[in-house]
């Protein structure tokens, strides 16, 4: 910190991402609850320590190979370019630990990144993680009520740590090579994370199988709803809450934008483009209400369903929010949310899908829309500051929202699905799933004991009939 300007800007972006990060892990109690409140009594404890277990998994993974992946592939890699080098981000490095900025030790570090990373590579990498944690609970929610844990905490390994990650480095990178070459803008993730693990939850889904009792002997699907409505509501309100600082976490608080005059600084998005805290606020508030709205009306007052597309209409609207004017936010959130819920339940009917809590049309269907309906919205707008970057285009988006639901998440999450299918590896034994993955647990362990006990017994008996006392 070669001053006290710098210092302070370097002292408050660490400040401000620990605090978006604190934020964030609330849309991780929201999954929790919310999945909870809409999964059956029988299978309660299984679903909740099935999305909890992401924490630890993912971090660790994230940890050790989650955060280079996102610095090293912006270039594809080999589609543009080599891999990068991204000493900082690798899980040996001395600035993946405490860190005061003093002269590097490792020969692959430069002063300036030590001065640089040292402290905020661990509130930056937290954030990131944060959006890793929220991928793989995506997932969670559609596959409940019959996923083995193993396999879960396998597919959330894969979706959390790698293909979002690499998603993130294509096209949620300054310079990746989706934003160079395409023009893609997705300043919100609307398919960076939800496209993704929509796409890979729909992969998923389809080697997995519907819930047993979930369609009738003539195929028509029956409703299995929530069964814990106030779980449901305070979940997903704190999910929108926990988005809230998921919003600011996609920004960097201050920078002076005028190449180093120091003259104007401002908030950016992702792509280091200027935007402001009080234009996402306006926006992100009015993509909530327009797909709320939407979602009452569409779904005739459905609670489930209005809680949902109010998710969905941010996500809807996330691709453009940093450029978006607020009644276009609220009108993209509502038009998104009408072809999301019409489109699950065809999807349904058509395909035999069983998502359990729609997680599919609200993060994966809206997630590509909102992508899409960006490249039209704002068309010719700079994707990046970098002029010999590519505008924001149509074709540009649309391709770059097919790579983010079909090649980086629908095809590895029905690969990796079906994998573990034929191993018989995938889904619980019928007979488990029917009297509750809670309960045969819990069985499971009543005949433990009862071994143990009968075992503890002839032992006993064992040494009074040999006169031992």
């Amino acid at each position: 910190m070669d001053n006290e300007l710098t210092a302070l800007g370097i002292l408050f972006t660490e400040f401000y991402y620990w605090v978006t990060v604190v934020f964030m892990f609330l849309i991780h109690v929201g999954f929790c609850m919310y999945e909870v409140g809409a999964t059956r009594q029988k299978n309660h404890m299984h679903t909740l320590m099935k999305n909890t277990m992401i924490i630890p998994l993912v971090t660790v993974t994230f940890y050790f190979f989650g955060w280079w992946i996102y610095f090293a592939f912006p270039n594809g890699p080999w589609i543009i370019g080599d891999l990068l080098a991204a000493p900082f981000a690798t899980a040996n490095s001395e600035l993946m630990g405490s860190h005061l900025g003093g002269p590097p030790v490792q020969d692959a570090l430069t002063a300036d990144d030590t001065a640089f990373w040292a402290h905020i590579n661990g509130v930056f990498w937290a954030a990131f993680l944060l959006f890793s944690w929220t991928a793989a609970s995506i997932v969670s929610g559609a596959v409940i009520e019959r996923i083995r844990s193993s396999a879960f905490w396998f597919l959330a390994i894969l979706i959390g740590s790698v293909f979002w990650v690499i998603d993130a480095s294509w096209g949620w990178h300054p310079d990746g090579w989706m934003v160079q070459k395409l023009g893609y803008h997705d300043a919100y993730a609307s398919g960076v994370i939800h496209a993704v693990a929509g796409g890979f939850a729909l992969g998923v889904l389809i080697p997995l199988g519907a819930r047993i009792g979930k369609f009738d002997k003539d195929g028509n699907p029956r409703n299995i709803g929530p069964r814990n409505p106030w779980l449901v509501t305070v979940g997903l309100f704190l999910i929108y809450t926990g988005f809230w600082g998921f919003y600011a976490a996609c920004n960097v608080p201050m920078i002076d934008i005028q190449d180093g005059e120091g003259i104007l600084f401002s908030a950016t998005n992702i792509y280091l483009g200027p935007t402001t805290l009080s234009a996402i606020t306006l926006n992100f508030l009015m993509s909530l209400a327009g797909g709320m709205m939407a979602a009452y009306l569409v779904s005739k007052g459905d609670a489930f369903w209005t809680y949902s597309g109010g998710l969905a209409g941010i996500i809807g609207a996330s691709a453009g929010n940093d450029l978006y004017h607020p009644i276009q936010s609220m009108f993209i959130a509502a038009v998104v949310v009408v072809i999301i819920y019409k489109l699950h339940f065809w999807v349904e009917r058509r395909f035999k899908i069983d998502d359990a809590v729609g997680a599919v049309a609200v993060h994966g269907y809206a997630g590509f829309l909102g992508v899409v309906i960006c490249g039209f919205m704002l068309w010719g707008y700079p994707a990046s500051p970098n002029p010999d970057y590519a505008t924001i285009n149509p074709l540009g988006n649309f391709i770059g929202a097919v790579i983010m639901f079909l090649v980086l998440g629908f095809i590895p999450g029905f690969v990796f699905a079906s994998i573990l299918k034929a191993f018989g590896m995938l889904r619980v034994p019928e007979a488990v799933e029917i009297v509750g993955l809670d309960v045969s647990a819990a069985i499971a362990q009543e005949y433990e004991d009862a071994a143990m006990v009968e075992a503890e017994r002839e032992v006993v008996l064992a040494s009074y009939s040999s006169g031992e006392k």
